[in-house]
């Protein structure tokens, strides 16, 4: 009877082992073997609460679209609001990814939209992808200026932007310096409709000083 059993044995043995290691390769041994219980665990929770992200809006949609998620799943890609638009705005997106293609947007760089009267693609959407909303609530994204790009910067008195824009003074305009300032509507309650204007029509080039960021 003094014959240590068998676990008694392996279990001092792994004692020994571990009074061996420096302190440094202690701490590492039991990271170890917590991430190795604690793996099995985070992959089960993950499995049964599936964390859903937002879906960003990365293109610049038409007047009234819906959040982007809502977008995607309601819009008939039937590109009704391109063929109604009186600018030729809208066009309609070519992509690998099926959730984007044929769904409309507007590229400011090449023809912006224009706030028209008509509200033209918003009343032609079958799908209701686009809501018709009043012009001065159009949220499309929102004009962002790099001022040390502006030639106002460099003393010329550009004031394209202010005098293109459909909105006016309200939206954009000269502030007590003689910058250019952009009105956020989150803010103002009133403000940029993103609708691109400014950036289409801005001089410098080859990037824009003031470019329109989608919401």
């Amino acid at each position: 009877f003094g014959v240590p059993r068998q676990e008694e044995t392996a279990m001092t043995d792994s004692d020994k082992r571990l009074e061996d290691l420096d302190p440094h390769d202690r701490r590492g041994f039991f990271r170890a073997g917590l991430a190795s219980i604690l793996r099995p665990v985070a992959e089960f929770v993950e499995k049964k609460l599936p964390i859903t992200l937002p879906v960003m809006r990365s293109h610049l949609r038409p007047p009234g679209a819906q959040p982007e998620e809502s977008f995607l799943d309601t819009c008939f890609r039937c590109g009704s609001c391109a063929d109604a638009c009186p600018a030729d705005a809208i066009l309609l997106l070519q992509s690998l990814d099926e959730r984007l293609r044929g769904t409309p947007y507007v590229d400011p760089d090449r023809q912006a939209c224009v706030i028209c009267d008509e509200l033209a693609c918003m009343k032609s959407c079958p799908s209701g992808a686009l809501r018709l909303v009043d012009r001065l609530e159009i949220r499309m994204g929102l004009a962002i200026l790099d001022h040390d790009l502006c030639v106002r910067s460099k003393d010329e008195d550009c004031r394209i932007c202010i005098e293109r824009c459909p909105i006016g003074e309200i939206a954009i305009r000269l502030d007590e310096t003689g910058r250019v300032q952009v009105i956020d509507p989150s803010a103002a309650g009133h403000g940029c409709t993103g609708c691109g204007v400014c950036q289409q029509y801005c001089p410098t080039r080859p990037v824009r000083a003031i470019r329109v960021h989608a919401n």
